[in-house]
């Protein structure tokens, strides 16, 4: 019975544990595998774009933030709808990242692949990330936009 006890109680912790993996960004990445690079670019001065790149290191991404003087030009040669436009754009990984897109959407991305342009959050919704506020937040989707103009609901945050 003690035996028992021990492998059972040793087995639920080896479950919790796995259960638990998921909640974590490294999920879907082998153990010292590096995140792609980020670059992303914002107006001038803008700092809750800033506030969204420490969101991202934090997350594990390294990332550069330059200032565009000319950020809707960069938008619309990289294909980003104009519906779609957000604070900042960013690109890893061949994908275009626009607005304030949490990061475990963008982790996401990096593991599922799909076949599209990138993912964006149109505006700059309150309760975003590096839009944060004390007791407000705005429902919001994550929207996933593809080359061919097609774009589908890749979160949805309430």
């Amino acid at each position: 019975m003690k035996n028992f006890g021990m492998n059972r109680r040793t087995s639920i912790c080896s479950l919790i544990a796995i259960a638990a993996g998921g909640l974590f960004p490294t999920v879907g990445r082998a153990a010292g595998d590096a995140l792609p690079p980020v670059r992303a670019y914002r107006n001038p001065g803008c700092g809750c774009c800033e506030k969204w790149a420490g969101l991202m290191k934090e997350a594990g991404f390294a990332i550069t933030m330059e200032d565009d003087n000319d950020l809707a030009g960069r938008k619309e040669k990289l294909g980003v709808p104009a519906e779609l436009s957000g604070c900042h754009t960013a690109l890893i990984a061949g994908y275009v990242i626009e607005g304030h897109v949490p990061p475990k959407d963008i982790l996401r991305l990096l593991a599922e692949k799909p076949d599209a342009l990138g993912l964006a959050v149109p505006g700059m919704p309150v309760g975003s990330p590096g839009m944060e506020a004390a007791e407000e937040a705005d429902a919001y989707d994550v929207i996933q936009f593809a080359r061919n103009g097609s774009q589908r609901v890749f979160a949805r945050y309430t």
